[in-house]
């Protein structure tokens, strides 16, 4: 029984999206705002069995991790999915997003966030993937009368098959190696010269997959098309849960890798961080449609961290792990607020949308605005402390040139950040109206949002030791 309550949350997630189904089937049309409300329980129960129900043991019948690094990942991605359904409460109502399909994909795509985080053995790794992948291909070609919904659904179903498949491909590569599926042994140091390069040419195919998931340049081409095409909160949901949960897993294989087979990927690992960093920005310079920069601005974001999992032997983890939950929040309070601005018809996009929007939508403009400062970097936001940690994790483990780039491309950014909060504060108003009137589940998702950057910015010191407790596993990495 013990066994069982040590992964309550994954239940609850399954058996939510499970109920979901159910109701929808046999309930009538009009119980969506009881779909709603499961949706909402379900998220919030399997938040709270990761915060109070404590594991007897660290594992899951040795292929899942419970304890410390998997509940704060599922605490998470409970608040994000939590958070998605708020953004997208007033939105599926204007554009028919509320039948029991579009709830329970977002519950069983958390289920596969929390297992793909939590792996500590391929198989569950590949099963959270494929559900967290096959949840995601419905939820951003949802829309089947939205020619450009299609068009991101197939854009990104290619781009997953793809990726999936240089990760099994990578997998079998490693296990041909060890004869086993464990993470831990099948990145053991020790290996022998022929073992050490089959080890480090399966980890560049785990690293080109895992690369198309975050949008790690050269691999991130899907991700301005796939993020305007998908209804915003799917974005929202896509740009933070997706990549979080797959950067959790490159984390863990970083510091489960030997001393031989990582020093032989860090000339790989410097070069994917510069150009990740330099091309997302570089590109989001450009844009004149704000998801579409906000989609370089998040490749950009995922340069940082490849920067700071350079400096995992060194203690840079907690910085990884803050970061991730602030670029969490800052992601999803600027697409969620993108998605509460948007008319019955098309989202908000391009930059002219904007103009003015802040004298008739003060709230949502702040909440929009603070993610984008917090984005930048700027104090007193949860970005600043986040982008603090990254330099100076990456500073004390000696990569100086790469820090450098990094800070010149944060300065970089600032530039194209403030070209939205300018067209919302500093241009006149365009006539009528192109928002509609915020709603509660609005107000309190931003309210979320702008209460926890402001939060982490300015007290860190608790979330840095929830973070350390969290990576209590790193002690027994070999």
């Amino acid at each position: 029984m013990t066994d069982w309550l040590s992964i309550l949350p994954h239940l609850i997630l399954a058996g939510g999206g499970f109920l979901l189904l159910c109701v929808g089937a046999f309930g009538k049309r009009s119980s969506s705002g009881l779909l709603f409300a499961l949706a909402l329980v379900s998220v919030s129960l399997a938040g709270a069995a990761a915060v109070w129900v404590v594991p007897a043991a660290p594992q899951f019948l040795g292929m899942l991790e419970v304890k410390g690094y998997g509940r704060f990942f599922t605490f998470l991605f409970s608040v994000i999915s939590g958070l998605t359904l708020l953004f997208s409460h007033q939105y599926g109502k204007n554009r028919g997003l509320r039948g029991e399909e579009f709830f329970s994909l977002i519950l069983f795509a958390a289920l596969g966030m929390a297992l793909v985080a939590g792996a500590v053995h391929w198989l569950v790794f590949l099963l959270g993937l494929e559900i967290l992948s096959l949840s995601l291909y419905v939820l951003i070609a949802i829309r089947k009368g939205d020619p450009g919904s299609n068009e991101a659904g197939v854009k990104y179903f290619i781009m997953g098959s793809v990726a999936s498949a240089f990760l099994t491909f990578g997998i079998a590569l490693l296990y041909s190696v060890t004869g086993s599926l464990e993470l831990r042994l099948t990145l053991s140091p020790g290996l022998g010269a022929g073992g050490l390069s089959v080890h480090l040419l399966g980890f560049i195919f785990i690293l080109v997959g895992i690369g198309f998931k975050i949008s790690m340049v050269p691999f991130h081409l899907w991700t301005p098309d796939v993020y305007q095409g998908a209804p915003a909160p799917v974005t929202a949901f896509l740009s933070t849960g997706s990549k979080v949960a797959l950067f959790a897993v490159l984390l863990r294989l970083a510091s489960y890798a030997g001393d031989g087979l990582w020093g032989s990927l860090i000339p790989f690992l410097w070069i994917l961080a510069a150009l990740t960093m330099t091309v997302g920005n570089l590109s989001a310079l450009a844009q004149v449609r704000v998801k579409r920069l906000l989609a370089y601005s998040s490749v950009a974001q995922m340069g940082y961290l490849l920067m700071a999992l350079l400096a995992v032997k060194q203690n840079g983890a907690p910085a990884i792990l803050f970061y991730l939950g602030a670029y969490a929040l800052m992601d999803m309070g600027a697409f969620g607020t993108l998605a509460t601005l948007s008319g019955e018809d098309t989202d908000l996009d391009g930059l002219d949308d904007f103009q003015g929007l802040a004298f008739r939508h003060p709230w949502r403009a702040a909440v929009l605005t603070l993610c984008l400062i917090s984005l930048a970097g700027l104090p007193p936001t949860a970005g600043f402390i986040g982008k603090f940690a990254i330099f100076w994790a990456v500073f004390q483990s000696g990569y100086i040139i790469l820090g450098v780039l990094g800070i010149l491309t944060v300065i970089l950014s600032i530039y194209y950040y403030f070209k939205v909060i300018v067209a919302l504060f500093m241009k006149p108003p365009i006539l009528p109206p192109a928002a509609p009137p915020g709603m509660l589940a609005d107000r309190l998702a931003g309210g979320v949002v702008l209460i926890l950057l402001l939060l982490l910015g300015l007290f860190p010191g608790a979330a840095f030791s929830v973070i350390q407790q969290a990576l209590s596993f790193w002690a027994k990495v070999p």
